[in-house]
């Protein structure tokens, strides 16, 4: 985890608009998940609510897909920005949506316990990329996920960007 007195840049703060139901800071209703660098991995700490369970104490597993989806976009958008070698909040925006996603549920996730979610990048490939995340309960791997990330939006090719500036 990372140092309590460390300033943390969350990549969903340089999302403006965002409306997602997992990561939008703009949904009232959302998980609000919040993701950073932590070395060569994006973390996410997330503390679940009675309301997200599957069975009484486990966390639902369209939940724990959603947290995953949402992180491991973040993930990459973040990861985009790193190569790049610029901020989050400069410019061309880059926005980023699922192409796919293969998720293993390994063991039952606890539902009254914090989640952390470890992703890597795997690759980067023009307007892909590949994200490999793991979900983790008190250090216990409870599922491990695949994903391919698709860049939707670059600002560089757009007079004015629906994300703000």
């Amino acid at each position: 985890m990372s140092d309590i007195n460390k300033e943390v840049t969350y990549f969903q703060d340089y999302m403006p608009g965002n409306v997602c139901f997992g990561c939008g800071r703009d949904n009232h209703f959302g998980l609000k998940i919040s993701s950073y660098w932590e070395g060569d991995e994006a973390v996410c700490i997330w503390n679940s609510e009675e309301k997200y369970q599957g069975w009484r104490g486990l966390m639902n597993g369209g939940i724990l897909a959603t947290l995953i989806d949402c992180h491991t976009m973040g993930a990459a958008l973040a990861a985009a920005y790193k190569v790049e070698n610029r901020a989050l909040d400069s410019q061309p925006v880059y926005r980023y949506a699922t192409g796919t996603m293969t998720v293993k549920y390994l063991k039952p996730t606890p539902n009254d316990k914090p989640i952390e979610l470890r992703a890597k990048i795997l690759e980067i490939k023009n307007r892909k990329t590949t994200v490999h995340c793991v979900a983790l309960s008190e250090g216990v791997v409870t599922a491990e996920a695949t994903v391919i990330a698709i860049r939707v939006f670059d600002s560089s090719s757009q007079k004015d960007s629906p994300f703000g500036k």
